[in-house]
């Protein structure tokens, strides 16, 4: 059943798990990037309001258990692997003991389901560097495809908006509104992920409009931005959510739902910048808010997963699809330039 593929890889950004790991983590996340360690501890501080430690890890080791049930029970017979851009498990430790397992062709789950440099590009060019340390006998490792209109990310998505619409206070002059987020980039990255297939924007901003729509099921709803870092010289995807907050608030809004499409599940991006940072912004504002859930290991996602997988074993397998851009299994080499501009993402 599995074909040539003889094992699933789970790709993530990884994060810290004590206090002790947030700088070294830091550092690695902006190698090479002149960041100094005075900004580094400006950001360290996310982190150690929650103890040092990064949700993402525990994420990603209950989505692969998760996983690891639903292959069991329906297959494919797959070992199942997980390694980090930027934490333990390393990528380049997970390639070589798949090298050493006698693993040769890999396929690699991503838990970003859109496309950019930092989203997509990147995490190629990871797992490329990770087979090039390993060397001789690293298993080729190809990456799933984008997967932001499957129905296994929109649905949760969509069922978690109408639970926190649901949530709401309930006033005869309510008005409510409902703010969709992802994380910023720079304007220049964005407009090269794929520029003139997609529209103004790039394929990243399209991809989410179209995600949007399909999670919002006819509600008027924004597009608006949230995790922003780097130089303030450099032209970011706005508006940020806090100035979005703040402008909903001055045209009479009395409440905001904010769905972070951008996200897979509940880590660093979501719990401090969304149910932190914007949440005190909504409090000092007047503003009833409720942040949705993501997707997290609802059975809907993790059968997605195990779909994606089986899309490319299995030759006449359905592509699921509820949007209308195109996705395709393998990119390019030039494929969404990062350049210099590299968004600082957390884990």
């Amino acid at each position: 059943m599995s074909g040539v593929y003889d094992a699933f890889l789970l790709v993530s950004f990884g994060g810290p798990e004590g206090p002790d790991d947030v700088m070294p983590f830091l550092r690695n996340v902006t190698r090479g990037r002149g960041v100094p360690d005075d900004r580094l501890a400006e950001v360290a501080e996310h982190y150690l309001h929650f103890g040092g430690v990064s949700p993402i890890n525990a994420q990603c080791r209950t989505l692969l258990s998760a996983v690891r049930e639903r292959f069991a029970a329906d297959g494919p017979d797959l070992p199942l692997y997980w390694g980090n851009r930027n934490w333990n498990p390393l990528l380049a430790d997970t390639v070589a003991q798949m090298r050493d397992d006698g693993i040769e062709r890999a396929l690699a789950f991503v838990t970003s389901p859109y496309g950019s440099y930092s989203s997509c590009r990147q995490y190629q060019d990871d797992i490329a560097a990770a087979r090039d340390a390993v060397g001789t006998g690293a298993p080729v490792i190809d990456k799933i495809r984008h997967y932001h209109d499957h129905p296994g990310f929109v649905g949760p998505h969509a069922d978690a908006v109408a639970s926190a619409v649901a949530r709401l206070p309930q006033r005869p002059d309510a008005d409510v509104r409902l703010a969709f987020t992802a994380h910023s980039i720079p304007i220049s990255m964005a407009e090269a992920s794929g520029a003139g297939t997609a529209g103004v924007g790039g394929r990243y901003e399209a991809q989410l409009r179209e995600v949007a729509g399909l999670v919002a099921g006819g509600v008027p709803w924004d597009l608006v931005w949230q995790s922003r870092s780097g130089s303030p010289h450099v032209p970011w995807l706005e508006p940020d959510i806090n100035e979005h907050l703040t402008a909903l608030a001055q045209a009479g809004a009395t409440g905001v739902v904010v769905s972070p499409i951008g996200f897979v599940s509940d880590h660093m991006e979501v719990v401090w910048d969304l149910d932190t940072e914007a949440a005190d912004t909504a409090g000092k504002l007047g503003l009833d808010f409720i942040r949705a859930a993501t997707p997290g290991t609802d059975p809907r996602f993790v059968s997605m997963v195990r779909d994606l997988v089986l899309e490319r074993i299995e030759p006449d397998h359905p592509r699921a699809a509820l949007g209308t851009l195109a996705t395709w299994d393998s990119c390019h080499s030039g494929c969404c330039p990062g350049g210099r501009l590299r968004a600082v993402t957390a884990g």
